[in-house]
Formats: C-alpha cells, structure tokens, sequence
C-alpha cells in the first residue's frame, strides 16, 4: 500500500484515479491510497509519517518542507491555471481585468455591501495563492462581513460560492468538472502570471516505502502518465483540466514555480 497525501483539486477531478489504475497495472502488487487534503495538510500529514509521497501546488509550503528534510525529489509533473470566479451579473466589475486590479474591485464592492467572497480558509495551495492576491494589493479582507472563510475543500467552496452568488479563487479544473452544478457562476478573470498553478510530487524522506514513492514520482513524470493528463477532461469539456508538464520547457516551469514559492513565503 502507498500513502499519497494530496491536494483536493487532483483528486475531486477524477485524474488521480485515473494515474493510479495505469500505475497499478504495471505494478500489480501496489495499492495506492490516497489522502485528498489541501496542500497544507497534505505536507503535515507528510511530517506526521502519515504518508509515502506528496501531490502538492503550494511552491513556498513545499520551500519549507523541503528545507526542513521532510520531503524530496520534487518533480513538476502538471500545471493549469487559477480563474476568479463569481456570480454572472459581476456586481464588482471584474471581467476580463488583471488578476490584481480585480482583487481590488472585489474588496470595494465588497465594503459597499454589494457582494461576497468565499475562500477557502484552509491553507491550500489556492488558499495561499489568494493570500498572495491579496496580499499584492496590500489588502486584508480578514474580518469583514463580506468575506467568509469556508474551511472546505476547492468543490464545496465553489458550491458555497454558486449559492451566495459570490466571488472565489479556484483552480480552473475543478471548476470544470462542476461546471454543470455551478449555474451562478462563470469566470470572469483568467489571465496573469500571478495564477499560474503548478502540482509537484515529492517523496516524504522518512517513509519506509521510500523506493516505492519514488517509482510512483517517476512515473507521473512518464511519457505514458503525460499522455494521461494532457487528455484527462478534453472530451468532456473541450479542453484538458490540466496540462502536462511536458507541454512547456521545464526550465521555464522551475523559473515560475521559484518565483511563487517566494511570492507565497
């Protein structure tokens, strides 16, 4: 059995399963378990011993974890993007403006009483991702009437966040594979170097399955793992829910995930 503690988004997405059960096959003997947590709880169960290897997209978390000898063999295996979601008649007037710009309108509009945020309040990889918005336009929105901090996964936020009619951060393949239930909402900002979202696999140092995580590690970084995620969703939705890391130069994918884990310490 192999631990694997991970983020919700991979999971809740059906890509996951989808990995194991080619892994598996190739190695029959293996059963892989996974643990769907945000990111942030994915490495403490990591430090815990609770798990074998890490699936994570929180660069200055996994910085930390890294330095501290609890994870390593980082391997940059998928990426998609952060979108701003909210509710379709965009009472903040948000549409198609930068990343920055629109956390900004969110927060006034906000203050005027005319809309919602929801995050996620769990310290996830999207959490700190919206911390880090945040955090750019020198604003803390903690405390307000408006801005309510869920403690759930990505799936239940975006739920929350279709029946208040409100605005949230989340990655665009979970929003996807909602899309159907999520009839409130649409996204209104998808552009930016700022919501590049990387996923990275790590074995955890202390495991005693240490050689079998590193095979599992390897393998998403495998031609056979990357034809796998870049085609995950395409037909159902007309595009991938992720892309694989192999689609971009990997020099070009460890750049931006340094520049995130310094914007995200």
């Amino acid at each position: 059995i192999l631990r694997v503690s991970t983020t919700t988004s991979l999971y809740a997405t059906g890509l996951l399963d989808a990995l194991a059960d080619d892994f598996e096959k190739k190695h029959p003997s293996v059963i892989i378990q996974f643990i769907a947590v945000g990111s942030g709880e994915a490495l403490r169960r990591a430090a815990m011993g609770d798990a074998d290897a890490v699936l994570v997209h929180a660069p200055g978390l996994e910085k930390k974890y890294v330095k501290e000898g609890v994870i390593s063999g980082g391997e940059i295996f998928a990426y998609n993007y952060f979108v701003i979601v909210g509710p379709r008649n965009d009472p903040a007037g948000i549409t198609g403006l930068k990343p920055l710009d629109a956390m900004v309108k969110i927060y006034e509009a906000g203050e005027r009483g005319l809309t919602k945020f929801i995050s996620r309040g769990d310290n996830s990889g999207t959490h700190r991702r919206e911390l880090t918005l945040w955090g750019k336009v020198s604003l803390n929105p903690e405390g307000r009437p408006w801005y309510v901090e869920a403690g759930t996964g990505m799936s239940q936020t975006l739920l929350i966040a279709n029946e208040m009619r409100a605005y949230t951060l989340s990655d665009i393949g979970t929003f996807l594979k909602l899309k159907d239930k999520l009839g409130e909402l649409k996204v209104l900002v998808e552009k930016g170097d700022i919501l590049l979202n990387i996923y990275s696999a790590y074995t955890v140092a202390g495991s005693d399955r240490k050689d079998l995580a590193k095979r599992f590690v390897e393998y998403l970084t495998s031609a056979e793992a990357q034809n796998l995620i870049g085609s995950f969703g395409l037909k159902e939705h007309g595009q991938p829910l992720f892309y694989p890391a192999s689609s971009r130069p990997l020099d070009e994918l460890r750049d931006a995930w340094m520049r995130l884990s310094e914007n995200d310490s």
